[in-house]
């Protein structure tokens, strides 16, 4: 879940690290650093904390250097520290590296080959470079000691090594972890994402698992790890440089909220063809109609998004679904339809838990569709078919409007399926999709209103509690995650009916509840949950639905369609959250020990 970056060209290489780095803080910031590679030897800069605190300490140095190598980083091993921070060297100085990713055999490696080595961090990183300076000292022979040192690697890894005494050279090495290399005139560089680097390049290599690369200033040339030499095609990173700033917002967290009605338009106009009618791969329909059980596979929001998507796949398309946790189903499997079909769901589509199974079930020869928002991640290139989200790029950590987005794929793929089966279902979800997003527009401009519910209910808290029954259940999970993502309010979402089943005995005086009423048929119910709590001194917040609402209630959401009302209800959860996180004085877009790609299991 950290980032990497690296530059060789003609130009100072530093503002390009930095700048680069400030794009990938979103994969971390507990700690960064750069390395650079002058006339004198290497450089190296490290910070705990922040990009803003590393530029700090850059800008006291005035050297030129044409080639280097930054991390920001999320901690895995060892905690944040300027000790643990990357770039790691070798004992000598020669080598100089950065790494994304777990070593899960670094102790064996240590032990191994490093016993007379002495460690200077508490890092798997360090032990990757100190071996390669062992085995060149063996080999004499960098490219062949690099080859040798990843060969040894057991886990996920993304590295970028310079030697001192090879100005013209950056070993790449890649596996599970992201990675992309590049391409300019006379310059290339690495990077975990195209965003670091938008504003030097577009054009970029992809790289495969266990596959290294050597990255000159003039050329670059991908390798499998046998040393034999691979030809790929680049490929244009189809990213707006602008879509990754926040121009005038505050915060990312608020310009991708307000960003959520155009993407439902973007996802109606690209799954929307001449005819009026849904557009989609032939593959994925196939896929969908040869299936007699859905396993829906995620993490986080899109594990909450997934929740949404199994009722409507079941309700419309008729087909049984279950919904896993990545990181349970990787390890506890649950006996298996005949005929399944996996559905990852990943904004970045680079989820390490979810492409864990993924490796599995394409063993066990299982078909994979992917939905992300990002078309040549590795969910999406692994997987046999991919929907694209045409979110546009997702910076803050807390996912907002990738969340809105998979919910309206994944509506459009359940009346596919359903059309496609011939069953009489009436539910125009291009149309039904252009009224939420209308409804996300009148919503977005009442940010005074969530603002003022936000300061009534969590200034001063500490928990606080969402209810629901039916969908409204799979949004308060999700309004639950927001809140205490970024507010670190201590929050939980539950079923209504749950509450007399324990958690009620959590509810003292002034505890904020907060219940969602968007669906008609357990209406009365979830509203008699609402005076169960109130009766124990809960101070009580209900945001109904236009035509189910009653006298008191706070806040009433414009009528949608009721399939589509987890679209528009999490709207006011997100703004709600941003607010309590806000006035509470907390980091926003960065929460603490957060990263947006989890990239690591």
């Amino acid at each position: 879940m950290c980032g990497i970056v690296g530059y060789i060209g003609q130009n100072d290489t530093k503002d390009i690290l930095l700048n680069g780095l400030e794009k990938l803080e979103y994969r971390g910031y507990d700690s960064a650093g750069i390395a650079t590679l002058t006339d004198n030897g290497v450089d190296v800069f490290k910070v705990k904390g922040r990009i803003a605190n590393l530029r700090e300490k850059v800008g006291q140095d005035d050297t030129f250097a044409t080639m280097g190598i930054g991390h920001t980083r999320w901690a895995t091993h060892g905690a944040p520290s300027e000790e643990n921070a990357h770039p790691h060297q070798s004992a000598s100085g020669r080598f100089t590296i950065v790494h994304n990713g777990v070593i899960e055999n670094y102790v064996q490696l240590r032990d191994e080959y490093l016993a007379d080595v002495n460690l200077a961090s508490e890092t798997d990183t360090e032990v990757i470079v100190q071996l390669i300076e062992t085995l060149n000292n063996e080999l004499n022979d960098v490219t062949a000691a690099f080859r040798k040192a990843v060969s040894l690697l057991h886990g996920s890894y993304a590295v970028a090594l310079i030697d001192a005494e090879n100005p013209d050279t950056i070993f790449v090495a890649k596996n599970k972890s992201p990675l992309l290399v590049g391409l300019g005139d006379d310059f290339n560089l690495v990077a975990s994402d195209s965003m670091a680097t938008l504003k030097v390049t577009d054009q970029y290599l992809e790289l495969h698992d266990k596959e290294i690369v050597i990255v000159k200033r003039e050329n670059v040339e991908l390798q499998q790890l046998d040393g034999t030499v691979v030809e790929r095609e680049p490929f244009t990173a189809e990213i707006d440089a602008t879509d990754i700033e926040k121009g005038t917002y505050p915060h990312f967290m608020l310009k991708e909220i307000d960003e959520q009605p155009f993407v439902m338009r973007k996802i109606i106009q690209e799954y929307q063809d001449e005819k009026d009618e849904i557009k989609l791969d032939a593959n994925v329909r196939k896929a969908m109609l040869d299936a007699d059980r859905i396993y829906i596979i995620a993490a986080g929001t899109s594990y909450h998004a997934g929740l949404v998507g199994k009722e409507f796949i079941e309700k419309i398309a008729e087909i049984p679904v279950e919904v896993h946790v990545a990181s349970e189903f990787s390890y506890n499997m649950p006996l298996l339809s005949e005929k399944p079909l996996f559905v990852f769901i990943s904004q970045s589509g680079e989820t390490a838990d979810s492409r864990s199974v993924l490796v599995r079930i394409k063993e066990l020869g299982h078909p994979a569709l992917t939905i992300t928002n990002v078309p040549g991640s590795t969910l999406s290139r692994e997987a046999n078919y991919t929907l694209h989200l045409h979110a546009g790029p997702e910076i803050a950590v807390a996912s907002t409007k990738a969340y809105t987005a998979q919910i309206a794929v994944l509506a459009i793929l359940a009346v596919d399926t359903a059309k496609a089966k011939g069953l009489d279902f009436s539910f125009d979800p291009l149309q039904e999709l252009a009224i939420v997003a209308s409804v996300m527009e009148s919503l977005t401009d009442q940010k005074e209103t969530f603002e003022q519910i936000a300061k009534d209910f969590f200034t001063d808290t500490r928990n606080a509690f969402f209810i629901g029954r039916s969908s409204d259940y799979n949004v308060v999970q999700e309004a639950a995650l927001k809140l205490k993502e970024i507010s670190y309010i201590q929050a939980e979402g539950f079923a209504g009916g749950e509450l007399k089943h324990g958690t009620i005995a959590l509810i003292e005086e002034g505890t904020p509840v907060i219940a969602l009423a968007t669906v008609e048929n357990v209406n009365l119910s979830i509203r008699g949950n609402v005076q169960e709590v109130a009766a124990r001194g809960a101070n009580t917040c209900i945001i109904s639905m236009e035509g189910l609402e009653q006298e008191g209630d706070t806040f009433v959401l414009p009528h949608v369609h009721e399939l589509l009302t987890p679209l528009v209800s999490v709207v006011p959860m997100q703004l709600l959250a941003y607010y309590a996180a806000l006035h509470r004085d907390c980091d926003v877009d960065k929460p603490r020990n957060l990263a947006k790609s989890v990239t690591v299991e």
